[in-house]
């Protein structure tokens, strides 16, 4: 890979580790709040920071150069992040990102019919073996009943892979303001309407956690725009897979939760292809 694929690269991990954090927040939450009072709080102190963030920054409008697929990454982004914070209440971490790690996957499959990257067959195959890593994960009719949180996950992968994907798209000529507000602020004024009937007075100290998840955000959005500014969808993808590193961690120590066998089988199976897809991405990118 040139160095502004590794810069990419790094970017792309930087950010997943942050949203990780989040993820974590989101969970701690789960059984004292609704995940939409979370996230609404969450978006309180995201979206000011990207206001000023635009202010200071001096570049670019807040006027689209694709409304179009702005307004389509602005409805992913919102049922993505209502719909993933679902999943992550109600699922264990490791059990979630099992989930989760079908994104890179399918933005890797996608990218070819929509962003003209290339393909060979040994790619394909690995795809294929992901998607099998996760039935070995969750092993459905054996230890793992399959639930709506399953499909919340599978349901959510799927939009966040349309999101950064329309985002490798128009990320090298959209402003950042435009990347990261039009969605935070649609998110924001649609929870908004529900909080009356969702609810719960939160002490100070979960206050301060709701503000610590919002700059979360703000840091790691700027990160993935970064990221696939200076790298493809292939490469920056995988980087998603540093995340159950910390899953399996913070979910031992926070949520007292365990990994079964099957379960790191499997999601050694997932984070193998792709970081086999990873490796030939150089050879998978078509010029831009």
């Amino acid at each position: 890979m040139t160095h502004t694929h590794l810069r990419g690269a790094f970017f792309g991990m930087a950010a997943m580790g942050l949203y990780c954090l989040y993820d974590v927040a989101i969970k701690f939450f789960g059984p004292d709040y609704s995940p939409l009072q979370v996230l609404f709080c969450a978006g309180l102190v995201f979206v000011p920071l990207i206001l000023v963030q635009q202010l200071l920054s001096g570049k670019g409008g807040l006027r689209p150069v694709y409304p179009g697929l702005t307004a389509v990454r602005v409805v992913a982004g919102l049922l993505n992040g209502t719909i993933g914070a679902y999943a992550f209440s109600v699922l264990p971490l490791a059990e979630s990102y099992a989930v989760f790690f079908l994104m890179p996957l399918m933005i890797a499959g996608l990218a070819v019919p929509f962003l003209g990257e290339r393909m060979d067959p040994s790619r394909g195959l690995a795809i294929v073996a992901g998607f099998a890593g996760v039935l070995i994960a969750l092993r459905p009719g054996g230890e793992t009943a399959l639930g709506l949180g399953h499909l919340a996950a599978l349901t959510a992968a799927s939009l966040g892979a349309v999101n950064y994907l329309i985002l490798r798209k128009i990320g090298g000529v959209e402003s950042p303001g435009v990347l990261m507000l039009y969605p935070a602020v649609a998110q924001l004024l649609v929870l908004g309407f529900v909080m009356p009937s969702v609810w719960v007075p939160m002490p100070l100290a979960h206050w301060g956690l709701t503000t610590l998840m919002g700059l979360e955000l703000f840091a790691g959005g700027l990160l993935i725009v970064l990221a696939y500014r200076n790298a493809p969808a292939i490469i920056v993808a995988p980087m998603q897979y540093s995340q159950i590193i910390w899953a399996a961690i913070l979910g031992s120590l926070i949520f007292g939760e365990g990994m079964t066998t099957m379960m790191i089988l499997g999601i050694a199976i997932i984070i193998g292809a792709g970081l086999f897809i990873l490796t030939r991405g150089n050879s998978a990118v078509a010029p831009n």
